[in-house]
């Protein structure tokens, strides 16, 4: 059954951005403690891993190279790998959760990719993940950050099942009393809840009605075209989509944007390598620093960004940002 109760457990605990918090602690115990250990169920103080980035050193490039490599054990895992996201799912906990063969959604469950709002990217297999989902609907969720709950993330295609949250404890017995856990046994047990889950059973996705919008305007090749494409387009719809990626992060959006347009034909672990390339050029960069410090640390949500349109993000700096780091290259 793999990993489904240290899964059902972090998960339910996760904060929005809580891995970012965990991780310098986790940098710093990493001399002293089990290496090994590579999830940690609390959270220490409030330190952010934009103090590590700034010190330098390997801390930035361990904690990411650590968590991509679980993130792909997750994806390779051959043991069926039940995941029970009941509750906050965002960051760390999507990398836990995604890449495994089940996935169990609540009506307590909210699910968000809010990496460009901080000046990163949907990180931990976004890259894999995302596009491959229904329509531009991983673009939509990756470019704006928007929150998808209970059972739209099922109708999303991110969860694989809906169970209600009072009925996880009994699942989560059930699945353990398997006497064979074959991906057959799990899934007809997985199914058996699901059926009997009626919570929201008739309300309609939340993205239903502008599907055909979401699908026309992030079809573009790039976000200068994004942008015109929700100018021209005019509706509510369309300008309550500029209005927040106008908030975001210039070069997180088109680094995001060809993050997932290229990620759509390779595999996980190519995935995973090119994100790791990326968060090394993040930290590296300006905007991931100051994301955390408006968003995080000052709280004063007025990121200034560098460089602050997205006509001065060239395509130069991209392609160096997608650049291979020789021995330095992630490896799977």
């Amino acid at each position: 059954m793999g990993s489904s109760t240290p899964s059902a457990q972090i998960l339910s605990r996760l904060k929005p951005f809580n891995r970012l918090q965990v991780i310098l602690q986790h940098l710093k115990m990493s001399k002293q403690t089990d290496s090994t250990a590579e999830v940690l169920l609390e959270k220490r103080g409030g330190a952010a891993i934009a103090d590590a980035g700034k010190v330098g050193g390997r801390l930035a490039h361990d904690f990411f190279r650590e968590e991509y490599i679980l993130n792909n054990a997750i994806g390779t895992c051959k043991k069926p790998y039940v995941a029970l996201i009941d509750g906050i799912t965002m960051g760390g906990g999507v990398g836990l959760s995604v890449h495994g063969h089940f996935r169990v959604a609540t009506e307590k469950t909210l699910f968000a990719m809010p990496e460009t709002a901080i000046g990163l990217f949907p990180d931990v297999g976004g890259g894999y993940f995302l596009p491959r989902l229904s329509g531009k609907i991983g673009y939509y969720l990756a470019l704006t950050g928007f929150r998808l709950k209970g059972r739209d993330v099922l109708k999303a295609g991110i969860a694989t099942h809906f169970v209600e949250s009072e009925k996880l404890p009994a699942l989560e017995k059930d699945l353990i009393a398997l006497k064979s856990p074959s991906t057959e046994n799990i899934a007809d047990l997985l199914n058996s809840y699901h059926v009997k889950s009626k919570v929201d059973q008739e309300k309609e996705f939340v993205l239903d009605e502008h599907m055909e919008k979401i699908n026309s305007l992030f079809s573009a090749n790039s976000m200068e075209e994004i942008v015109k494409k929700l100018k021209q387009d005019g509706s509510p719809f369309a300008i309550k989509q500029l209005e927040t990626i106008n908030k975001m992060s210039p070069t997180s959006l088109k680094m995001t944007l060809r993050q997932l347009r290229e990620g759509a034909s390779m595999s996980l672990q190519d995935v995973l390598m090119m994100e790791y390339r990326l968060s090394q050029a993040c930290m590296r960069g300006h905007d991931f620093y100051e994301g955390v410090r408006a968003v995080l640390t000052d709280k004063d949500q007025s990121p200034r960004w560098k460089p602050a349109a997205l006509e001065e993000v060239s395509d130069e700096f991209l392609d160096d940002c997608f650049k291979p780091l020789g021995n330095n290259d992630l490896k799977l």
